[in-house]
């Protein structure tokens, strides 16, 4: 049995992205697999205090952080997932925040001893894993897709855990209306990418 880990960085509840994930959990929990959502609106995790102490031993498994929060039990989860879902809006441009926050304490998952120019992702020779990137934005998907920076942080995750990318869902004119509905065309990729993810 397929396990997948979705991570919500949205601040809204049941805005777009909270609708698009669910749909898509819900889809590959259909297709047999397990599934767990974490919403980084409601996790315990502390800002990145850049001391680079997680880096300095090499390895292949993430390191130790020196700060005790949640992102230990995060690191487990996402170890423990076969397959993701990465999600953040668009905020000014950028996944949000607290999306941010989580991606800067994945400096576990780089080796960079202080000699080093520049760091190493401990997952770089490891059997790649699959992921489905969502976001939304108030452009037009297509521009907001290349215009803003939220796909390729996005992506930059994704390569950062050891996977690879193999959808993206980017709704865009989410702002047209106060509680937005996910459009029927975002449905019907839903299905066709939840399978992809749960496939062998």
């Amino acid at each position: 049995m397929k396990k997948i880990l979705a991570i919500n960085g949205s601040y809204r509840d049941d805005g777009i992205t909270d609708q698009t994930v669910n749909k898509m959990l819900n889809t590959v929990k259909a297709f047999g697999a397990d599934v767990e959502l974490v919403l980084l609106r409601d996790y315990p995790i502390e800002f990145c205090l850049n001391c680079r102490e997680c880096t300095q031993l090499p390895g292949d498994m993430p390191a130790e952080c020196v700060q005790h929060d949640g992102m230990k039990k995060l690191v487990d989860k996402i170890e423990w997932a076969d397959g993701y879902i990465l999600a953040s809006p668009t905020n000014f441009g950028s996944v949000t925040a607290v999306f941010k926050r989580f991606m800067e304490r994945l400096v576990v998952y780089a080796y960079w001893s202080w000699e080093m120019n520049a760091p190493k992702y401990r997952k770089a020779e490891a059997e790649k894993k699959k992921a489905v990137l969502i976001s939304s934005c108030a452009a037009p998907g297509l521009l907001g897709r290349w215009l803003y920076g939220t796909h390729s942080q996005l992506k930059m995750t994704v390569k950062i855990i050891g996977a690879d990318t193999v959808g993206t869902i980017f709704t865009g004119m989410i702002s047209k209306q106060p509680d937005p509905e996910l459009p029927e065309k975002v449905n019907s990729k839903i299905t066709k990418l939840a399978e992809k993810l749960v496939s062998t």
